[in-house]
């Protein structure tokens, strides 16, 4: 039994940019288009009509912008995902939409499998952030890492213990689960198992997620 069509709500200010992206999501497998919108405002007003599984927002919009739009849509309906698709990638845009609740970041230059595979993840509850993107996030958190003040033990969020702390830390970094092996000196089993009950503890589903998280909560 095949799965049921993503439902995508386009919102872009540029008519030829948004009238594009429908033509071009239509023809894509597993993907439909249930509206377009002209900016965030409208993107907010039809999302409660056609109830969308995943907005394709654009950032910089007139009236209400894509990350204002993105808090107001989650507020009203946290099953919706927003992917931002964008030609901004600074530190500053791709943060504040990642806290206003985007689960997926792209930009324009991403080809149209790449935001198919990105609206199948986001769907299925993961998330879809650009290498580049995700390079930007990384730089802003070592930034911030010299002046950053680890936690005191029982401050910790979501109850987790000092070594999840420290591997969500190390994951934050960038480093894959052999390399935090490495790093704490145990084996990569035990690495997974901090991961997996991290993950559960906190909520998120992938690293990406993880990223995000750590850095919200002070932890990188």
């Amino acid at each position: 039994m095949t799965s049921p069509d993503v439902r995508v709500l386009i919102a872009d200010d540029q008519r030829v940019v948004r009238e594009g992206l429908a033509m071009l999501i239509d023809l894509l497998e597993g993907v439909q288009v249930v509206g377009v919108a002209a900016d965030g405002e409208e993107a907010v007003q039809l999302a409660a009509d056609v109830r969308p599984d995943v907005v394709l927002m654009d950032l910089r919009m007139p009236r209400c912008d894509g990350v204002e739009a993105t808090r107001r849509l989650r507020q009203h309906d946290p099953s919706v995902k927003v992917l931002m698709l964008t030609t901004y990638a600074d530190d500053r845009s791709v943060i504040d939409a990642l806290r206003a609740g985007a689960r997926g970041y792209l930009t324009k230059d991403a080809g149209a499998e790449e935001i198919r595979t990105a609206l199948h993840q986001l769907a299925q509850g993961q998330a879809a952030i650009d290498p580049a993107v995700q390079h930007h996030l990384l730089d802003v958190i070592a930034a911030n890492e010299a002046s950053a003040q680890p936690a005191p033990t029982n401050q910790l969020p979501d109850g987790l213990t000092p070594r999840e702390a420290e591997v969500l830390s190390l994951i934050a970094r960038g480093l894959s689960n052999g390399g935090i092996a490495e790093l704490l000196v145990v084996n990569e089993t035990t690495v997974k198992s901090h991961i997996n009950h991290l993950f559960a503890k906190t909520g998120v589903r992938d690293r990406a997620q993880a990223v995000t998280y750590a850095y919200q909560h002070g932890l990188t």
